[in-house]
């Protein structure tokens, strides 16, 4: 069985002049700049953080994922508040366990507007229509921004991964929220 999980969602209106897009070539210098502005939050959380970020690892990362979008495998998208990006929210489909995860982030300038939550809503409600049969969001314990998203959008915290989060030079307990539709 396979999951198509890419079609017709992108680009989709959030309201209040947000939208989700489509996370492409076209995107890569402004994504640069953004993950650039927001190094030092992100490197507290992110694995994928740590390293020099350059255009060129961007653009190649950024194909990867267009090519999974094509696949069906994934759905990368940017969250555009007018004329801006200021944050993106991705779902990958393992192809193997049909397991989607769901990630997202948005610039500190941002947070509190409920972009993530409006943008994670969406890509949810589209997931399931796409009949994902399981979706999960991951984060460390102590990010607790993270987990009240992965909350209000209804995911139960299914239980803690003592230490399975590598980050840097640390280690982070890793709390594991999931989605099924029998368990809504």
């Amino acid at each position: 069985m396979a999951l198509d999980i890419a079609p017709t969602l992108l680009p989709f209106d959030l309201g209040g002049g947000a939208s989700l897009v489509l996370r492409d070539l076209g995107t890569v210098d402004e994504m640069l700049a953004l993950t650039e502005r927001n190094l030092d939050r992100l490197r507290k959380w992110e694995q994928w953080a740590q390293g020099d970020q350059t255009r060129d690892a961007l653009a190649a990362y950024t194909t990867w994922l267009v090519s999974q979008y094509s696949l069906g495998r994934a759905v990368p998208a940017a969250i555009r508040l007018d004329d801006q990006l200021v944050g993106a929210v991705t779902a990958r489909t393992d192809s193997y366990s049909l397991v989607t995860e769901l990630g997202f982030w948005i610039d500190g300038a941002f947070e509190g507007r409920g972009l993530v939550g409006r943008a994670s809503a969406a890509m949810v409600g589209h997931l399931q229509h796409a009949g994902a049969p399981r979706i999960e969001i991951k984060t460390a314990v102590q990010n607790g921004r993270s987990r009240r998203v992965a909350e209000r959008l209804g995911f139960a915290h299914e239980g803690t991964l003592r230490s399975a989060m590598q980050v840097g030079d640390s280690r982070h307990d890793l709390a594991v929220y999931g989605w099924v539709p029998d368990h809504e």
